[in-house]
């Protein structure tokens, strides 16, 4: 008896993408199933919901998986061997030559984000680079390697189906929900989560076992035909498909978008079981938002907000009249926020290098805030902290999220004192959001594209250095008229660690090298200040945005929160050093005291130098929001974990943390107080 002949493939995209669609429905069927049954799902719910939850959610799996093909329809396009063809063969070559030389040699945008990120990227365009040449000068190569690809792809799009379903299912026994902006915080500490993982599940079986399956459900899809020869097909069954394609992407996009935030359930479980745990999971990441009331221990309304006002000294609406006793002294400000400046790097604080001469020199002649924190490890935080002077919210700073204006701010106050505004920034401000952040909030934006493109000394990826910052803003401070308020955040102190040449010994592109330089610009920028007219009248305050570092034993290690914080003002500011425990939330408050301003707060934020200012200081990572007070750090997190700890001080500017048996709940409803309120009011 002769076997039955295979049927031959020839158009592979239209062979595979029914069938994954297949998978996927039938994923997210079981996924349902499952989640349903699980012990945290609380089922009270209509037949309406049940109809809402299989058929709306059939109809969610279908978009998304239609939004998923289109990777793998890209890589259908590039199935055919028309591309190693002289001349496209050796232009594509010669360009991907180009391209991996130029990220191994050179940085790229990649190395400035750090992790692992540049080292995947160039593994990546090696192996590209090493495919594609193989191919071009090998061409008997081609059918097999094809056939191996096309493997490799559908096995690649069924682990991730597979990976996925299993994940939401392990999500949903901690959080109750599908993936949210937790999710996302996840792929932000991905060393951390990926050490997690290893240490808490038996890996490699479930490795083994997740590509055996994969390969199993490939076998599945390919018995019976024969995908060896598989290519593009003709022109019309091509381009019939990309408009299908195309069409059903941006329809299932659309239809998503509107749905998840226009067909919501009484019941949250409803809700969560008729999404579609991927697309949850992009609007988180755009969104930047983790729901506070969802996933934090709360108080009744009532008592914290009573708490949070007694706090803040503010009435039944929430404001706080602030009436100066002394004359208002409306001196020039100017706030410089520097990047990634850990206390540790000045000498003050233990450094033993020797590379911030400036700002040591500077803290003597300085009021100096010796425990001031920073409330988060991005720069984003910073400039929320001393704009808006609220605690960190949950999930990702105000700063990035939509709709981030109309907030009140220390641009407000300023403004209403007579004050010009301004950000002024080295690179694009539409990176982290920044330029629509402080325009909502009245700002006038100057970053790179403002600068006079003939005086930029140097430029690197993220935009200009320090020195041409200073120099843009001394040009704008003598052409002003009237007090004016300047916030400058520089850029030096951040990867690649590159600035311009001849200005520090030692070795370039280094942390330490770039705090050096950084050093440097502060101190060329004051005593060129120090030239002009304004400066008499003017206020410098200097903090850091954030630490270098944010990794430590526990979640929030001091350590990492710990910044230098300064206000000099010669003549006006009188030199000393101020121990009290505070935060980057405080600093505004106090400058606007010691101006002796008048206004209506609703700052979060208070005087440092008042007698009945309450140490305490904020710090958050995406998700672990902190509160540091008598001794006690308080780590509120989701699932409304609770954890404290006791914090000792040694004297070398070094925290240690030990976890307490017993909750403090004094200081546990502070915290609890601060972030329910801002996080609900905001």
């Amino acid at each position: 008896m002769m076997r039955n002949k295979k049927k031959t493939v020839s158009d592979w995209f239209g062979f595979f993408a029914p069938r994954f669609l297949a998978l996927t429905l039938i994923l997210g069927l079981l996924v349902r199933i499952v989640l349903i049954f699980h012990p945290l799902t609380v089922v009270d719910w209509g037949w309406k919901d049940w109809l809402a939850i299989f058929g709306l959610g059939f109809i969610n799996d279908v978009s998304f998986t239609a939004i998923a093909l289109v990777p793998a329809f890209l890589f259908y396009t590039f199935l055919t061997d028309d591309k190693y063809r002289k001349p496209v063969g050796w232009i594509l070559w010669a360009i991907l030559l180009l391209a991996t030389g130029y990220i191994f040699l050179f940085n790229d945008i990649t190395d400035e984000y750090g992790g692992p990120l540049p080292r995947i990227v160039k593994g990546v365009m090696l192996f590209f680079l090493i495919c594609f040449s193989v191919k071009l000068f090998v061409p008997k190569i081609r059918k097999g390697w094809r056939t191996v690809c096309i493997f490799l792809v559908m096995m690649v799009y069924a682990a991730c189906a597979i990976t996925i379903a299993l994940s939401e299912v392990v999500f949903w026994s901690e959080f109750g929900v599908r993936f949210n902006f937790i999710a996302v915080d996840y792929l932000v500490y991905t060393n951390e989560v990926i050490g997690n993982i290893v240490e808490s599940y038996p890996i490699v079986p479930m490795v083994l076992g997740m590509l055996l399956i994969s390969g199993g459900i490939v076998w599945l899809m390919v018995r019976g035909h024969d995908v060896r020869t598989s290519g593009v097909g003709s022109w019309p069954r091509w381009g019939l498909s990309l408009v299908a394609l195309a069409a059903c992407a941006f329809l299932g996009g659309l239809w998503l978008h509107w749905g998840y935030r226009n067909l919501q359930r009484e019941n949250l479980y409803a809700t969560e079981l008729q999404e579609n745990g991927c697309w949850d999971f992009l609007e988180a990441f755009m969104s930047n938002e983790l729901e506070y009331k969802q996933f934090y221990s709360l108080l009744p309304e009532d008592e914290a907000t009573a708490l949070q006002r007694g706090f803040c000294h503010q009435d039944e609406d929430g404001v706080r009249r602030i009436t100066s006793e002394t004359g208002v002294s409306r001196k020039n400000i100017v706030l410089i926020t520097v990047e990634s400046l850990s206390a540790d790097f000045l000498t003050r604080y233990g450094s033993v290098d020797g590379i911030t001469p400036n700002l040591d020199t500077l803290m003597e002649r300085s009021l100096v805030f010796d425990n001031m924190f920073a409330t988060g490890n991005r720069t984003v935080r910073g400039l929320e902290a001393v704009t808006l002077c609220i605690p960190p919210s949950s999930g990702e700073s105000l700063v990035k999220r939509p709709d981030c204006s109309g907030f009140f701010s220390t641009g407000d106050v300023l403004r209403n004192q007579g004050y010009t505004t301004a950000f002024i920034y080295g690179g694009d401000s539409y990176f982290d959001n920044m330029g629509a952040f402080f325009s909502g909030c009245g700002y006038e934006i100057v970053d790179k594209k403002d600068y006079d493109k003939d005086a930029i000394l140097f430029s690197n990826i993220w935009g200009t250095s320090d020195e041409d910052s200073y120099r843009e803003a001394m040009k704008r401070f003598d052409d002003a008229d009237g007090p004016f308020f300047a916030h400058i955040m520089t850029i030096s102190n951040h990867r690649p660690y590159t600035y311009p040449d001849g200005r520090i010994p030692g070795n370039p592109m280094t942390r330490k090298a770039a705090v050096q330089y950084t050093d440097y610009a502060i101190g060329q920028f004051l005593a060129e200040a120090s030239g002009h007219p304004w400066f008499s009248e003017t206020v410098f305050v200097i903090l850091a945005d954030h630490c270098a570092s944010s990794a430590g034993k526990t979640s929030l290690p001091l350590d990492c929160y710990h910044i230098p914080a300064l206000i000099y003002s010669p003549g006006f500011i009188e030199p000393r050093v101020v121990e009290k425990t505070c935060s980057q939330i405080d600093l505004m408050p106090t400058l606007f005291s010691l101006l002796g301003f008048s206004y209506d707060s609703r700052f979060y934020g208070q005087d440092i130098l008042s007698d009945d200012f309450r140490e305490r200081a904020f710090m958050a990572t995406y998700q672990d929001l902190g509160y540091y007070a008598d001794g006690i750090l308080t780590v509120l997190s989701p699932v409304r974990r609770i954890q404290q700890f006791s914090v000792s001080r040694s004297d070398g500017w070094e925290f240690s943390e030990e976890p307490m048996d017993v909750l403090d709940e004094t200081v546990l409803k502070e915290a609890q107080a601060y972030y329910q309120t801002a996080n609900l009011s905001f």
